[in-house]
């Protein structure tokens, strides 16, 4: 579907009322839920000082340690206070996977657990050196989790057992550099375990607390906007899951991302053409269902809370950055959308600037497809270079 939002005209409509799997398109349900639950800066921590004693819980907030983000102004508050930390267990309920994933990717970066308090963005680094056997370990407490293997893994491949955190590797070709993130599994006396070493100061735990609900101070981290930008260029997974169970955070005192979902398509969500079969934050899973129409209207509602400016550069940019950086080639600019790619389906949604400087709005979505994907997208392509060209 292809509309002019000014003049309100549907230019191209096909197939817009069936059902597709959006895979990463999802994110920017996501995003719209962001927009309108969590404000301008990501909360961090609920906290409560009493006597000599820092009581702390999480929010699910991405950003802690997280290379990929701003620094996080958290790490300086609990490092420089002089009180006691102790950590109080929010009230969270979700399982590490979310529903519909596929359970056997627990070991790819794209998977990170989904947790009430990330630390590292839930990843451990591994850092192979030219010639050297073993890697560096960050963080460095799972260093003696790691074991040599002389299995028939893939060379200088890390796997992890699934149920634990020990891993091992195979190191065979020492040619070249080679480095590889594999989600760690969390728990909460992991997550203490992390913070006395990085903090380099004792934290105490505390699971299951009346106290969770006598936390009403708001520690702010990183601005919102930092955190859409780089969920929606990379289409980082890890960051859309925490989105969702921190808006969750924001409306109760649950973090469940069922509860965020839930609140915006009973609030923001019931004018969309087709109920969206929404199911998590980044579209790993395969039970998320949205029609092109409703894409559209939208990528509308997204375009009425952020500036033109704003949004076309939070969004990857084709030939330029973002998961679109090597295709939708063009010495201007005009493609700015959200990829969603799964196996047999792929969607673009987002923005197309015309010759003349329209601005339009577009969901192109493809499920169950066999032929290759590089194909798909050339053909894309041609599509999208017309509609430039000719409106």
């Amino acid at each position: 579907m292809v509309i002019d939002p000014e003049e309100n005209k549907t230019l191209y409509s096909h197939n817009t009322n069936k059902y597709f799997t959006p895979a990463s398109n999802t994110k920017l349900f996501t995003f719209y839920a962001g927009l309108k639950i969590l404000g301008d800066s990501i909360p961090a921590l609920k906290y409560l000082i009493e006597n000599d004693t820092l009581y702390f819980k999480a929010t699910g907030d991405p950003s802690f340690l997280n290379e990929n983000l701003p620094n996080s102004s958290v790490f300086e508050f609990l490092k420089n206070n002089k009180n006691h930390l102790t950590y109080v267990a929010p009230i969270y309920t979700e399982k590490h996977q979310g529903p519909g994933w596929a359970w056997d990717d627990y070991n790819a970066y794209y998977s990170a657990e989904r947790t009430a308090f990330p630390i590292y963005g839930n990843m451990v680094g591994f850092d192979f050196e030219k010639n050297k056997e073993f890697p560096v370990v960050s963080p460095r407490i799972f260093k003696d989790s790691l074991a040599s293997s002389k299995d028939s893994l893939i060379s200088a491949r890390i796997i992890r057992d699934i149920n634990s955190n020990r891993f091992q590797f195979n190191n065979q070709k020492k040619q070249s550099d080679f480095s590889q993130s594999v989600p760690f599994k969390i728990s909460s006396e992991i997550l203490v375990k992390l913070l006395n070493d990085t903090l380099q100061k004792p934290v105490s735990l505390i699971q299951n607390s009346e106290l969770n609900k006598k936390l009403d101070k708001t520690q702010y981290s990183v601005p919102a906007d930092s955190v859409y930008k780089e969920m929606l260029k990379v289409s980082d997974n890890f960051i859309a899951e925490q989105i969702l169970i921190m808006a969750a955070g924001k409306l109760s005192d649950t973090l469940k991302s069922d509860i965020a979902i839930d609140y915006m398509k009973e609030n923001y969500l019931k004018d969309l053409p087709d109920e969206p079969m929404w199911y998590d934050g980044s579209g790993l899973s395969r039970y998320n269902l949205f029609t092109p129409r409703s894409m559209v209207r939208l990528l509308q509602k997204i375009k009425a809370e952020v500036s033109q400016e704003e949004l076309l550069e939070m969004l990857p940019t084709g030939g330029h950055s973002g998961t679109i950086k090597n295709y939708y080639k063009a010495e201007e600019p005009y493609v700015f959308a959200k990829t969603g790619t799964l196996k047999n389906n792929h969607s673009l949604s987002g923005y197309l600037k015309t010759k003349n400087g329209k601005i339009l709005i577009f969901s192109f979505m493809n499920s169950n497809y066999t032929v290759p994907s590089a194909v798909l997208k050339a053909e894309m392509e041609k599509v999208l270079l017309n509609i430039r060209d000719n409106y």
